[in-house]
């Protein structure tokens, strides 16, 4: 949908702000207010309804909101005294007082549609209207053979032993189309032009790097580049004993894969982001709607099931992108906002099993039909489907995150703590990694380690991004050591955030199996009130 006002155009699909030709710079905040405030314009927007919608009900001041008013205005070229687009209105709220009208892009799926129909019915109804986008595509990466710097004496064959062993383990990944060795080693890559070598390879990216012996010491440097500007989009350094080369191959693996999994797709959504919002093709939106998947509001949620719907509009065969619908459906039944947790837990199996039936080798859709049992309390058939994504990529660190949540419920808290271990390590700025410490808290309070799952859950709940239940596990790991000051806070916080939220909705988000763990910890709760 775009709104136009004035001389500016509001994209909900690209999120951006425009004036003519040009694009104004807004924080995410500052465009999800101006946002709700451009499509509720034909009344009053509170304050509560902002922080319940902008901050996901977060404690934050009146100076906060008026600070995110106070930008918008900038971006529009308002002030507090002309407001000639947004009225604040002393004691209560803001309103849009602008005239806008609103229409849809070209192949666009209307977001007030979603509102009255199905999530399937809402792609269904917009599919001939996508027809005309760009075909999707996965991204393309060639590994070329790494560039030995100096005389690495017998240990020269790690320069094609690495980047080999890349190979072989990226070409598990499905969403991304990996070159085989026998075209890419072929390539020189001393003093050759990364753009002509992505021309001549047809691909999107290269990662090259340089093995370096120096003694009993050895480097490698890994980058990663896209070909259409020559830009750098990650790099990386290791280095190590020469004794230690085959612990430093596995860590290499691990970090690459890692890194892949979040820059290309990162990458991508900042591509998607320049495009005009008609020519956005499948996979830009499917890299869109991840960038609002992990933020557990409702607001980010429904952006996010906009653009994984032009998505499957776009390319009707992109299973990723049908497990993008399901992990939306089952956020919504997990977090509680819905009035019908039954039919969401259905959606959110429907369109799992459609990305099993497209792509049944991928590691997020076997991950996304895992969290369907979950919702049902069915941990032995979710941790089937989990170990089966992980066992498809060994380096999924959402996958290994998400074990570890159910094998902590699924009264194996030893097993759930080596595999949220390994998470953080894989991915030590994973958008989840609030979660992975709400999950090595919840080890600790399945073995009655009190103190220990109190300052995990204490670091959890305090992580940027951390949703209400995240506050509402630190409460209760605190009344659980006895610490009655901490468990308060976070009780209070809990229900400045969702004032409705009770210790019924606790269990049914995070079905314990030990009954002893249960209990404990719904006692815990029912001391804080909930």
């Amino acid at each position: 949908m775009i709104y136009q006002f004035g001389p500016f155009e509001l994209d909900l699909a690209t999120v951006e702000l425009r004036e003519g030709d040009k694009t104004r710079a807004m924080e995410p905040q500052v465009f999800a207010l101006l946002a709700l405030l451009v499509e509720n314009r034909e009344r009053l927007v509170s304050k509560e309804e902002i922080i319940d919608k902008v901050w996901d009900g977060r404690i934050v001041s009146d100076a906060a909101v008026a600070s995110r008013v106070k930008s918008a205005r900038q971006a529009l070229g308002d002030d507090g005294k002309s407001q000639r687009f947004i009225r604040t209105i002393h004691g209560q709220g803001y309103r849009f007082i602008a005239n806008a009208s609103a229409s849809r892009s070209p192949g666009n799926i209307d977001t007030m549609d979603l509102a009255g129909a199905t999530l399937a019915e809402a792609a269904c109804s917009t599919g001939a209207a996508a027809q005309h986008l760009e075909t999707s595509s996965r991204p393309s990466l060639a590994v070329l053979s790494f560039r030995l710097v100096g005389d690495g004496g017998r240990y020269a064959a790690l320069a094609i032993a690495i980047p080999d062993e890349l190979i072989t383990e990226l070409s598990r990944l499905r969403w991304l189309f990996i070159i085989a060795r026998g075209s890419s080693f072929r390539i020189q890559t001393a003093g050759s032009d990364i753009r002509e070598i992505g021309a001549l390879l047809q691909v999107r990216y290269c990662l090259s790097g340089t093995v370096e012996v120096l003694d009993r010491n050895i480097v490698v440097a890994v980058e990663l580049v896209d070909t259409q500007d020559g830009g750098i989009v990650w790099a990386d350094r290791f280095s190590g004993r020469i004794d230690d080369v085959h612990a430093m191959r596995e860590d290499i693996r691990s970090r690459v894969l890692m890194a892949l999994e979040i820059q290309i797709p990162v990458h991508e959504a900042r591509l998607a982001r320049h495009r005009a919002s008609d020519n956005l093709d499948a996979w830009s939106a499917y890299h869109l709607g991840l960038q609002h998947l992990y933020r557990f509001n409702r607001l980010d949620n429904a952006a996010a099931a906009w653009l994984f719907q032009r998505a499957v509009a776009q390319d009707p065969g992109f299973a990723r992108a049908y497990a993008g619908l399901s992990f939306i459906h089952f956020q919504t039944a997990f977090m509680g906002h819905s009035d019908d947790i039954a039919t969401d837990i259905g959606q959110a199996r429907r369109f799992a099993e459609r990305g099993v039936e497209l792509d049944p080798l991928d590691p997020f859709v076997n991950f996304t039909m895992g969290r369907t049992y979950w919702l049902e309390g069915d941990l032995e058939t979710s941790l089937g489907w989990l170990e089966r994504s992980t066992a498809i990529s060994p380096h999924y660190a959402q996958g290994i995150y998400a074990r570890a949540w159910t094998e902590a419920l699924a009264t194996r808290p030893q097993e759930g703590r080596a595999h949220v271990d390994l998470a953080m390590r894989l991915s030590p700025l994973d958008p989840l990694h609030y979660a992975m410490r709400a999950t090595r808290a919840f080890t600790h309070t399945a073995m009655g380690e009190d103190v220990e799952a109190a300052d995990w859950a204490d670091q959890a709940a305090r992580s940027p991004g951390a949703h209400v239940l995240i506050a509402m596990i630190a409460a209760a790991a605190q009344a659980l050591k006895l610490d009655a000051a901490r468990a308060a806070y976070w009780a209070a916080n809990v229900r400045e955030r969702n004032s409705s939220l009770t210790r019924a909705d606790f269990s049914r988000a995070f079905p314990m199996q030990s009954e002893a763990m249960r209990v404990r910890v719904l006692q815990a709760l029912a001391q804080l009130g909930f």
